[in-house]
């Protein structure tokens, strides 16, 4: 007889390979389809919703590994609410603005106004842009992303700008936007200002120089320092960017630090004291006599002789002067430095930059310096201060220096005139701080470091001298500059951009939106200036809050969550933050996650250059979407994420270890069905009840880890109960009692109904890490009450009302397990045996265990995975057991058994039967119902 046709044996069609890339396009197309996302929306229509704000990439180029982690990260966010039970409305979006688009079409079609119109040049810009979110839009989706992609946000959208325009009219009315020649960061290659968020700084050479700056009135020295008689004696400063020094317009020291005039050599200097030895090294005097001392304030007003054009300078005083490097004595030009500008507003300096925006002196600079580029004035003026004997030291340096994110090229610090939103006007610096303060920051870090960035940066430069983009849609003032602060005319330019676009404002003339009594707030004039400055781009994403969470009706505001990399802190987060808290009074996020940037495997930066970046279109091809997915899962993502075709391929081991648990569930409950299958919890078997105790702890672990967004801990957790729980244990111990026990018998229905609830959570733990294989393993269940996983929520498992009982039995026999596989071990190292049903098991017990052990009787063999297993006194035990565990001992032994031809135990009773003489007397009995009894495994 072929006793394997008397056997439960798995029956699935559930592939045990994944072949992910060949299997997740169709379950994409098949979300698609049936609208997915829509459906989730009406399922969960009168649900609360939770809201997580997409931070819009920038639409240009193909996704790389960075775009992945962040949108795989807002997907498991999104998905894990879903198991909770949430409405997740989740509307993905574009940056659509801006120089780097600016850029490809200009090779095209060359700059605005030059080879082609700038309306034409707006056009081209506009169709780059939607090129690129329909090739970026089909990689997110393939990535598994569930969201509004049929109806997703642009920037670039009439609606959008119009409503970027009205926040701009909202801070323009109540004075927060201004107008300065303020000094900014200027990109020669953009043509334009630069916000902070596009500086990043890189190290470089540079000249490091010490300069003489004489005294111009030398009997107003020496009377301020009581010397006997006037003597010619220089203000020392130093400086790396001697191209600056044109434009000095003073010298600036600490009121209270002390300084010095010292005699060294045939030259009288002033410095501060504690930097005076070292510059005094620096120059190869270290030798100095001391004349006089005094505090900086003493020498406020003084008059200085500029080193080599013919003016003079004054020394103010700043408390921005520190004595971390240098003198002591800070160069002063307002047009080139934030801290020179603030300080030289006091003393109504002039704000003159002689450099123009294309990097280069104005002509009429004397001294060979007109028309030539800074890079070119930093070697040319060392060498007309030495001409002068005005340099005292010259050396090259390596410094930190600010470049521009897009270019790679140093910056200039350059006064032009800009648009700002003032950081001071309606105390928004100090709401800002309020505003970070009440929200939560994950990790908890972050809130100190834009808290930082917000105490530090200087008002916001929102203007741009390029072309695509939303316009700064203000009217200025012909004689005093100052912006047209009337709602009802940024109301008519916003209504003219909506059904317009951006091109309204350009083409339209002013008396469209101008009202005829039009008068400037600031001087009454009558006459106005149409600005075609464009906004900062991180304007435009810093309002979306306001054009998406306040007018999609799906969304509210704040959001939940904002989840961006950590450069973001600089960024749309802040700029998020700024707008909002400057038009709102409050943050537009409740809370905010930052994550980390991708490195190698050596955890070296990802550059074309070195060769080692992955990209996302790589691995979904080479491993499958899931795979990817669960590398994002799997790394501490709140600092940097390593990658390597070695660290996926250990992923690939991972998963399978997930999917074939689920294969082996799936094949033993082919024929269950729960609704008239399964068992009460009371009914079960010990075994089952532990496990399904097990199971229900685990749930609350997981739903845990996904509230406090720890993803790794969920993937270690799933990973465990696999591979260790189920795979080397519980599994394994079923396998003979699903397979030999009758079909409908309650020792197997028992074990069914438990896989069953284990299946039917995991796969909703699994569903926002491994997406598409949970959705094959919700298919494959059969008879599923939704269509997709995504529609499930985490089942209710009933706790066991023993089940504290039950955790720390059967946690104990676990271990006494572990001791008895580590005893058998010698014997499969030796080929003795092969499984652990090639032998046979002697527990030598002391009273407590024997108590606790015996009344497992026969089931205890089951539980081993041996073909038998005695319980004798501890007394009794023999030389050479194994003492593993206090008060018991383990002997073991290969069976002389014969095998049954049916479960494979070696048993004493097979051949009892005429009829089945190949097959043990337990299996006769399981040839038909009610079959064996059995308790506890």
């Amino acid at each position: 007889m072929d006793y394997k046709q008397t056997l439960n044996l798995p029956k699935t069609g559930f592939p045990m390979q994944g072949k992910l890339p060949e299997r997740e396009p169709a379950t994409l197309t098949r979300w698609q389809e049936h609208d997915l996302y829509g459906a989730l929306q009406k399922a969960r229509a009168a649900s609360p919703a939770f809201i997580l704000h997409d931070g819009p990439p920038y639409a240009n180029g193909k996704i790389h590994i960075g775009h992945a982690v962040n949108k795989v990260l807002k997907d498991i966010v999104n998905k894990s609410k879903l198991s909770e039970g949430f409405r997740v409305p989740y509307v993905p979006g574009w940056d659509c603005h801006g120089l780097p688009i600016e850029i490809q079409v200009e090779k095209e079609l060359g700059r605005p106004d030059e080879k082609v119109s700038a309306q034409a040049f707006r056009n081209a810009c506009r169709a780059y842009a939607e090129g690129q979110i329909v090739g970026q839009r089909q990689d997110f989706e393939r990535l598994g992303i569930i969201g509004d992609w049929g109806n997703p946000y642009l920037t670039m959208h009439f609606q959008a700008e119009a409503n970027i325009l009205r926040e701009l009219g909202r801070l323009t009315v109540s004075g927060q936007v201004v107008r300065g020649a303020k000094p900014v960061h200027w990109c020669v290659d953009c043509g334009s200002a630069l916000a902070e968020a596009e500086v990043e700084y890189q190290d470089r050479s540079d000249p490091s120089i010490d300069v003489a700056f004489v005294v111009a009135d030398a009997p107003d020295l020496s009377q301020r320092l009581g010397l006997a008689e006037p003597i010619e004696a220089s203000v020392v400063i130093w400086t790396t960017t001697p191209w600056t020094l044109p434009a000095n317009q003073a010298v600036a020291l600490h009121p209270e630090y002390t300084y010095v005039l010292l005699r060294s050599g045939n030259r009288h200097l002033i410095l501060a004291a504690d930097l005076a030895g070292s510059a005094l090294a620096r120059y190869g005097h270290p030798e100095a006599e001391v004349l006089a001392e005094f505090a900086g304030v003493t020498l406020e007003g003084l008059r200085l002789k500029h080193p080599f054009l013919d003016y003079e300078v004054p020394v103010i005083l700043g408390r921005h002067v520190t004595l971390e490097a240098g003198t002591g004595c800070v160069h002063t030009a307002p047009a080139h430095g934030a801290d020179d500008y603030e300080a030289s507003r006091r003393y109504h300096l002039p704000v003159d930059s002689p450099v123009l925006g294309n990097g280069r002196f104005q002509d009429e600079l004397p001294l060979g310096l007109g028309g030539i580029t800074v890079q070119e004035a930093n070697e040319r003026i060392p060498e007309l201060l030495r001409g002068r004997n005005a340099l005292l030291h010259f050396e090259k340096i390596r410094h930190s220096y600010p470049h521009c994110w897009r270019h790679k090229t140093p910056l200039l610090f350059r006064a032009t005139p800009q648009w700002f939103i003032s950081m001071s006007a309606n105390d928004l610096r100090e709401k800002a701080i309020g505003a970070i303060d009440a929200t939560r920051w994950i990790p908890d870090w972050g809130k100190d470091r834009i808290t930082g960035m917000v105490n530090q940066r200087p008002d916001w430069c929102i203007s741009r001298q390029r072309a695509w983009g939303v316009p700064v849609a203000i009217f200025s003032c012909t004689r005093c500059g100052e912006p047209l602060r009337d709602a009802d005319t940024f109301e008519r330019i916003a209504r003219a951009v909506e059904t317009g676009g951006v091109d309204a404002w350009f083409n339209h003339p002013d008396s469209d939106f101008l009202p005829a009594d039009a008068r400037c707030s600031g001087c009454g004039h009558d006459h106005f200036h149409k600005v075609t400055d464009i906004l900062d781009v991180w304007f435009d994403s810093g309002c979306t809050h306001a054009f998406v969470l306040e007018q999609r009706p799906e969304l509210h505001s704040p959001a939940d969550l904002y989840l961006e990399g950590s450069d973001q802190h600089r960024g749309w987060f802040q700029s998020s933050l700024l707008e909002s808290v400057a038009s709102r009074g409050r943050a537009p996020y409740r809370a905010v996650l930052t994550h980390g940037f991708t490195v190698d495997g050596e955890g070296r930066k990802m550059s074309k250059s070195v060769g080692n970046v992955i990209a996302p279109q790589t691995i979904i091809d080479r491993y499958g979407a899931d795979i990817l997915r669960l590398w994002v899962a799997s790394e501490d993502y709140r600092s940097e994420i390593p990658i390597s075709d070695t660290i996926l391929q250990q992923l690939g081991d991972s998963y399978r270890r997930i999917r074939n648990t689920a294969r082996y569930m799936l094949g033993n409950t082919h024929d269950f069905n729960p609704a008239t299958d399964a068992l009460p919890t009371a009914d079960l078997l010990e075994m089952d009840r532990w496990m399904l105790a097990r199971t229900a702890l685990l749930q609350e672990e997981i739903r845990a880890a996904y509230s406090e967004y720890q993803f790794l801990r969920v993937q270690q957790r799933l990973h465990h109960f696999c591979s260790v729980e189920l795979g080397g244990l519980y599994l394994d111990v079923l396998k003979d009692r699903l397979y030999t026990t009758p079909a409908a018998s309650r020792a197997r229905r028992s074990a069914q109904t438990v896989l069953w609830q284990i299946l039917e959570a995991m796969v909703v733990w699994m569903a926002p890490i491994l997406s598409f294989t949970a959705e094959e393993i919700w298919d494959g269940m059969g008879n599923r009450p939704f269509s997709s996983v995504f529609f499930a929520q985490y089942p209710e498992i009933p706790l066991p009302a023993d089940s504290e009982v039950l955790m720390g039995r059967w946690e104990r026999l676990g271990q006494l397990r572990d001791a008895v596989n580590a005893a058998l071990e010698p014997l499969r190292q030796e080929k003795k045996i092969g499984s652990g049903l090639d032998a046979e098991v002697a527990l030598y017990a002391n009273s407590e265990w024997h108590e606790f052990l015996a009344p497992l009787g026969e089931e205890l063999r089951f539980f081993l995975l041996s073909s038998a297993c005695a319980l004798r006194p501890y007394e009794e035990r023999q030389e050479g057991c194994d003492d593993a565990l206090p008060g018991i001992a383990i002997q073991v032994r290969p069976s002389d058994g014969q095998k049954c031809a049916r479960c494979w135990h070696r048993r004493p009773d097979i051949g009892l039967h005429a009829e089945h003489p190949d097959i043990c007397d337990r299996c006769v009995e399981n040839l038909a119902l009610p079959g064996e009894t059995r308790e506890f495994c």
